[in-house]
């Protein structure tokens, strides 16, 4: 593994830095503290940037690739999450996903304020992706084959997949 690689790095300064917040966090005065509903603030919006994006985006691939299904279709845009529930997102890709098997971003653009695409491989292939900035933060877009796959439900899209011959546990 490769220590001095940028997500590395950027992930052990994330890390230091919660530690560091808790540690603050902790010391502080109860007399501080708000009241009601203002306790409980919303997180902070993810940055409108390509390095937003590519963080956000290789997080998906990081749920992805660990197993993490559900926390991947968390991910998805809106547009995604209503073409398949995260119970069949999940079932399905019990069935015909390699788990395992790192993805790694390659390379990325913006396509406006709003878009970005990223590159990733996995082994050997490479694919493009679609991340949307939506309601303060980076989700995945499925590809329009995927939403189709996606549609039919989880017996139906494994069985297509059998088919096809792209059902990795087939």
């Amino acid at each position: 593994m490769d220590y001095n690689h940028p997500y590395t790095r950027l992930g052990a300064l994330a890390l230091a830095a919660v530690a560091t917040l808790g540690v603050t966090s902790a010391c502080s005065s109860d007399d501080e503290a708000p009241s009601g509903s203002a306790a409980a603030a919303a997180p902070a919006p993810e940055q409108k940037t390509l390095d937003g994006a590519k963080a956000a985006a290789q997080t998906v691939f990081d749920r992805f690739s660990g197993g993490d299904f559900a926390g991947a279709w968390e991910l998805y845009t809106a547009a995604g999450k209503k073409a398949i529930s995260k119970a069949d997102y999940v079932k399905l890709n019990e069935v015909c996903s390699r788990k395992g098997l790192a993805i790694t971003l390659t390379s990325a653009r913006m396509e406006g304020a709003d878009r970005a695409i990223v590159i990733a491989k996995q082994l050997v292939a490479a694919q493009s992706y679609t991340m949307i900035y939506e309601k303060d933060a980076w989700k995945l877009e499925p590809a329009k084959e995927g939403l189709a796959l996606y549609k039919l439900g989880a017996a139906k899209a494994i069985a297509v997949q059998k088919k096809a011959g792209t059902c990795a546990n087939a």
